[in-house]
């Protein structure tokens, strides 16, 4: 749905402020929103304006239409895509009027997260519909992110589809796809563009790459070349030999812990003084830090809930001195962007901001994203209660939501059974409200199928689940292979609940909420000068989950025999653990059966059509 496509509807309507959604009742879920209906904090100071500005975006993951509960901290986040392109174009006036350069950058992972990009129909390519909204704007730089990576399908779709519209500024300097070329040959070659160059409207000179960190996950036909053989290239010496004004290294790869340095250190062995942008991504935080003083990286969070801003004072090339920055981490809401465009809600939107959110309703629309299921009776979290409880996701979807679903309409139902699968299938929190089929594919995207094994002891079935969470507690070196397996497969939520947790910690949580002087949102402590949060919250509340979820263990004496079900991907370490807690039989996976056609994706619709109605 393109700009084009939508110009004479909306040109009809673009003084009606009030959403487009009435005209069909069951999408008002997604429909404009007038104005938040929460009170919303205001920025704490406008923001500070360099020579160089960027706004940045990453980890975006199909969230075009915002956030829209109104639980806190969600209504932080409800500006819409249409909302954010208006504020781009009145921050690039702006910049003509200061007479800066304004650039805007993209650290990648657009696929993979909300109805708007997953809830396609058969045949369909994932965000393949939603990607067309983000091409409307005029981002200067855009990198490969591994959510790109995982089907071939998607990959091939950025390839043809995404990339050529981007002229050379979607970057992959270390991502290769596997196609035929005109001649009908097998060809690797990349999917967008190893790096580019070009000048700003003031004309800087810019030489800027697209990085990905040493992902493992990719689908096959795709390649992901080490960070550390990358910079060895000959390409990437001849990329970087030129000195441009600045270097803006973009990157699905976090600013710490990670291989920026790499790329840092050979750009720095070649340009020991130019300065260097990095513009990263992937773990979904707030962050920043210095690598020297004349560079700055900064990581803007995930799922539109941060607008990164950075800006820089350039002097003249032959400085040595450090350079001021400043980094600021935007609540994406028209609260924020008006105040920072010196904007009313009569003044502030525009056109081509009105037709994308219209767009962006419509294909929620196409792709009925507003059915209902039913309508939730209170918030269930992932990190914000205590697992198990009432109000914990994980508690719902492991002793409700799967004994109901996964037994719905299945010869099994009557055996008793355990059931089991992965907390990190929980992929965002279930507000109170309505539940519609974009939450269910937002909470719980995962088209996971599940498995069983009949006839185990119940005293060995239930030790099952302790045990997956136990293993290796007590060797630290294998819980840090793990994890490091973990991450390299392209899995950030020990990374990002880590960095909730030290939110709480360092921020004094429970003091600062007990106040009640602030809304909840993110309270971000990194390693750059001053306060870099746009708006002051109190910190989420923050609560430890296992690795592993289940249901609860059947009223059976141990010697009945009962059904072991779990999530297909951790057959092989759930064998392992199975056999090391008997000896009674040698479990392997031909003692592994399909226990029903319900995915993992469909269990929260299922329980919520039967208990929320």
């Amino acid at each position: 749905m393109q700009l084009t496509s939508l110009l004479a509807l909306a040109l009809a309507t673009v003084a009606v402020r009030a959403c487009p959604g009435e005209e069909h009742d069951h999408a008002h879920e997604h429909s404009r929103r007038a104005y938040p209906q929460t009170h919303l904090t205001p920025p704490s100071r406008p923001l500070e304006w360099g020579d160089v500005n960027i706004i940045h975006t990453t980890d975006s993951h199909g969230w075009l239409l915002g956030h829209q509960k109104s639980s806190f901290p969600e209504p932080n986040y409800s500006g819409d895509f249409g909302d954010f392109a208006s504020f781009v174009a009145h921050m690039k006036q702006i910049a003509l009027e200061k007479d800066v350069d304004l650039l805007l950058v993209d650290s990648g992972d657009l696929h993979d997260g909300t109805g708007l990009s997953d809830g396609f129909p058969p045949g369909g390519v994932d965000a393949h519909e939603s990607n067309k909204f983000i091409l409307d704007l005029p981002y200067d730089v855009m990198a490969i992110g591994n959510h790109e990576l995982y089907i071939y399908a998607n990959t091939l779709d950025m390839y043809k589809n995404f990339a050529p519209k981007l002229n050379g500024r979607y970057l992959s300097s270390n991502v290769n796809i596997t196609v035929l070329n005109e001649h009908g040959e097998v060809v690797s070659v990349p999917v967008g563009s190893r790096y580019a160059k070009f000048k700003t409207r003031k004309g800087r000179k810019v030489t800027s790459l697209g990085v990905l960190f040493d992902f493992t996950g990719n689908d096959v036909n795709t390649t992901v070349q080490k960070v550390g053989d990358m910079v060895k290239e000959r390409w990437f010496a001849e990329a970087i030999k030129e000195e441009p004004d600045f270097f803006l290294l973009v990157g699905h790869m976090p600013v710490r812990n990670d291989n920026w340095p790499t790329v840092f250190e050979a750009v720095r062995a070649v340009h020991p003084t130019t300065p260097i942008l990095i513009l990263g991504g992937h773990t979904h935080i707030r962050d920043c830090l210095q690598l020297d003083g004349r560079s700055i990286a900064l990581e803007s969070g995930r799922y539109m809930e941060t607008v990164g801003w950075m800006s820089a004072n350039l002097e003249h090339r032959d400085s040595k001195k450090n350079i001021t920055f400043t980094r600021r981490y935007l609540d994406p809401n028209r609260v924020t962007y008006e105040y920072h465009t010196r904007r009313s809600n009569f003044s502030f939107d525009t056109l081509q901001g009105r037709l994308i959110t219209q767009g962006l309703n419509e294909l929620a629309k196409r792709f009925d994203l507003g059915d209902l299921f039913g309508t939730a009776p209170q918030d269930y979290t992932i990190s914000q209660a205590p697992y198990p409880s009432n109000h914990s996701l994980l508690t719902l979807f492991g002793a409700e939501a799967m004994p109901y679903a996964l037994t719905v309409n299945n010869s099994r139902a009557n055996v008793p059974n355990v059931m089991i699968t992965n907390s990190g299938s929980q992929r965002f929190d279930v507000y109170a409200g309505p539940f519609s089929k974009n939450d269910q594919l937002t909470a719980s995207p995962f088209a996971d199928s599940f498995l069983y094994i009949p006839d185990v002891p119940a005293g060995i079935a239930t030790q099952v689940l302790p045990a997956l969470n136990k293993a290796g507690a007590n060797e630290r070196r294998e819980i840090h292979e793990r994890e490091r397996e973990r991450y390299a497969r392209g899995e950030v939520d020990m990374r990002y609940l880590q960095w909730l947790e030290e939110m709480d910690r360092r921020s004094n949580g429970p003091a600062r909420r007990a106040a009640q002087n602030a809304t909840l949102g993110y309270v971000t402590h990194d390693n750059c000068p001053g306060v870099g949060d746009d708006v002051l919250h109190a910190p989420l509340p923050f609560y430890s989950t296992p690795d592993f979820i289940g249901s609860n263990a059947p009223d059976v004496s141990d010697d009945t025999p009962i059904d072991l079900v779990f999530v297909d991907f951790i057959e092989t370490q759930l064998l392992q653990i199975l056999n090391g807690l008997q000896s009674d039989k040698k479990y392997t996976s031909a003692d592994v059966l399909s226990y029903t056609d319900v995915l993992a994706n469909a269990v929260l619709g299922l329980y919520a059509q039967k208990y929320w109605n």
